[in-house]
């Protein structure tokens, strides 16, 4: 329908090109309970046609990496951290540092390419919050990526200078009952 829009034009002096407009969408909550929402919502997206992909930072155990993806259909692929252990605290070995390093730099990469409409980016704060991956470099990659690129960013204690950039933040809370 966009490129319909795109290429056509009601008269000939107007047109009705102009270019979507993706956003940032965040996730965040400390119960870790969000996941199953935003990947119903990559499942979706990529079940009508759109190509998604979806990036684990720190889920490990599988020995996947960016050149083993999980391939769900024909639109969407989802790569974890080419690590024997999911982790949980900063302190990494090199080969883990480096895998993960390696992990962010496909990433960048892939979404410079213009592969994918939908990207999201799985405990990224975290990977921030233990010095991973500097937030400064997410902030760049924010500022430089494709127009029409959605961003999904999942995590707990989202950095406020990724917040104050997000289009849609979803908060999810387990308030203490009565």
């Amino acid at each position: 329908m966009v490129a319909q829009l795109e290429n056509n034009s009601v008269n000939s002096t107007v047109s009705l090109s102009h270019t979507v407009q993706g956003i940032v969408q965040v996730f965040t909550s400390s119960s870790r309970s969000f996941f199953t929402g935003v990947m119903a919502q990559a499942l979706r997206i990529a079940g009508q046609g759109t190509p998604v992909l979806i990036v684990q930072f720190l889920k490990g155990g599988i020995h996947q990496g960016q050149n083993n993806p999980v391939v769900l259909g024909q639109n969407l692929n989802w790569i974890r951290c080419d690590l024997p252990r999911c982790i949980d605290t900063p302190q990494l070995d090199d080969t883990e540092i480096e895998a993960l390093h390696s992990l962010w730099q496909y990433t960048l990469r892939v979404v410079n390419e213009g592969k994918y409409s939908m990207v999201v980016l799985d405990e990224l704060s975290l990977a921030m919050n233990f010095g991973l991956i500097p937030e400064i470099e997410v902030l760049e990659f924010l500022s430089k990526r494709p127009q029409n690129l959605d961003i999904i960013l999942t995590g707990a204690e989202m950095p406020k200078s990724i917040l104050d950039l997000a289009d849609e933040i979803t908060e999810i809370r387990r308030p203490n009952r009565l």
